[in-house]
């Protein structure tokens, strides 16, 4: 198993950047592909982003294509989303999650570890 614990989330106004962090413990963190999703209110939870196990693939979604950078470093056990340009419909909490999975799923059932949240507020 691997627990999952986000950071880095907050208030920013439209156009402000945020990164986000997400610390991994326990099963050796790079044995899993890891995602970021979000939920706004009254909102299905939301793929976001994707990150193979080495790192080297990654895949998002198309409202944040261009703005958001998902990334990891599996010597440090931390995944990371780097949110730029960010707008107020991307206020939501963001979750980290993990799969064994090989490939990067989009799919939130797909994954079977997930952290606790951290929210993220864009103001207009």
């Amino acid at each position: 198993q691997v627990q999952l614990v986000e950071s880095g989330g907050g208030l920013v106004q439209a156009g402000g950047s945020l990164r986000l962090s997400c610390a991994a413990s326990g099963r050796t963190f790079s044995s899993y592909a890891m995602g970021w999703f979000r939920q706004a209110p009254g909102e299905e939870r939301e793929f976001v982003a994707a990150i193979s196990r080495s790192g080297l693939s990654t895949r998002y979604a198309d409202s944040v294509k261009g703005r958001f950078t998902i990334s990891r470093d599996n010597a440090k056990n931390t995944l990371y989303l780097q949110m730029n340009i960010l707008k107020p419909e991307d206020t939501a909490v963001y979750y980290c999650a993990a799969t064994n999975q090989i490939l990067m799923p989009t799919m939130r059932t797909a994954y079977e570890y997930w952290g606790q949240g951290t929210q993220v507020t864009v103001s207009s």
